[in-house]
């Protein structure tokens, strides 16, 4: 590579161990070659490995401006091959760098934590791959993933990947399933706050937490260590009105059932009610939480709607932009580190803002045009 501008993703790269030293005695192409034309072609809208092969044809003459390929482009067992060997780990911790240098963080804003399954990520006899991932809802930047063959191991990888980021002064939201004593406590050792679900799985916490709203809607909310908001949308001929409830007060807090010292940090307690009217017909949800913040009714709601955002700027884009659910590589390591990349992909084409319209269009303006896909990953020919 002849020239890379400081904030290149690749550069963050080009200290990745390569696998084959131990695993091959000849090796004719360059390991950040490889990473360099799989990141432009997934970009560009390379899905599979012959369509990334296709893509490093086609590009051949442009790209040995900044690569060497030595003996032109890999084929696609190569590339297979060699994404299959790569230590996730150590692909992760190139991510983490890239992350450190170009994600600006800033305090208060909200991490959502949440799981993925892979599809078709898997053999008649395995599980399919389920990757966590922490995303950082304001600007769209997936701070990083680990993976796991089962959705229940959710609640080991959780605080593994937590102890792996920058969240000094953030809002970590989780799901009920990662509403678990570790990962509250582990969230609070990393300097953040947390607004986690409660469902089932908490059996007595939940129930407690039904209790005390009803009693609080009993006495019409008159305490002043209770709070409430209330928020509303119309769009498309949906209108859908949402409202919270808090509680914050240290006594009615010592009435849940579990103790309050189990959950390290608790300040507040809230209940979220989403009514959604659609073709005249509505539909009603209730919601309750557990948090370390002050029992600020309208910055806890604006927190929980937030988390939604792992879901549809994050998972969805992946399913419908990336194909991720069609994905059917699954040698080795190589869905978890592709997986990798495709959030990398996303992140780089969210944060080039000369592009136009949704991500697919984005890739497919990133293959017809040369200078934007080089500004997107921040390299210099």
């Amino acid at each position: 590579m002849k020239q890379k501008g400081s904030g290149s993703v690749l550069e963050h790269f080009a200290i990745l161990p390569d696998p084959r030293r131990e695993n091959h005695n000849t090796k004719r192409h360059k390991l950040i070659d490889i990473i360099v034309i799989a990141v432009l072609a997934i970009i560009c809208g390379a899905d599979d490995w012959p369509t990334i092969v296709a893509f490093g044809q086609k590009k051949e003459k442009w790209l040995r401006q900044f690569l060497e390929l030595p003996y032109g482009i890999p084929s696609h067992d190569t590339f297979g091959r060699v994404f299959a060997l790569l230590d996730p780990a150590a692909f992760q911790t190139c991510f983490f760098s890239w992350v450190r240098a170009a994600h600006r963080k800033t305090k208060g804003q909200v991490v959502a934590v949440d799981g993925k399954t892979n599809r078709r990520a898997h053999g008649k006899a395995d599980n399919p791959l389920h990757i966590i991932s922490a995303f950082a809802t304001a600007n769209g930047v997936v701070l990083g993933q680990l993976a796991t063959s089962r959705k229940s191991n959710e609640i080991t990888a959780v605080p593994k990947l937590l102890k792996l980021l920058d969240l000094a002064g953030c809002i970590v939201t989780a799901d009920a399933m990662s509403c678990q004593k570790k990962v509250v406590k582990t969230i609070l050792e990393q300097g953040a706050d947390y607004v986690l679900a409660v469902k089932g799985n908490q059996q007595m916490l939940h129930q407690d937490l039904k209790r005390l709203f009803a009693d609080g809607h009993r006495q019409n909310w008159k305490n002043g260590q209770n709070d409430y908001c209330e928020s509303s949308d119309k769009d498309h001929g949906r209108t859908e009105i949402r409202q919270c409830f808090t509680l914050s007060d240290p006594q009615l807090l010592r009435t849940i059932g579990v103790s309050r010292k189990d959950w390290l940090g608790l300040k507040s307690i809230a209940q979220v009610t989403c009514r959604r009217t659609e073709r005249g017909r509505t539909t009603s949800a209730t919601r309750y939480y557990i948090s370390s913040l002050a029992g600020n009714a309208r910055q806890i709601l604006k927190v929980v709607r937030e988390h939604w955002q792992i879901e549809n700027n994050l998972h969805w884009s992946l399913d419908v932009s990336f194909r991720e659910d069609d994905s059917r590589v699954r040698i080795g390591h190589a869905q978890e580190n592709l997986a990798a990349v495709r959030k990398l992909a996303l992140t780089l084409l969210r944060r080039e803002t000369t592009g136009r319209g949704g991500i697919k269009s984005r890739r497919l303006q990133a293959g017809w045009d040369e200078d934007y896909l080089l500004a997107a990953v921040g390299i210099r020919p």
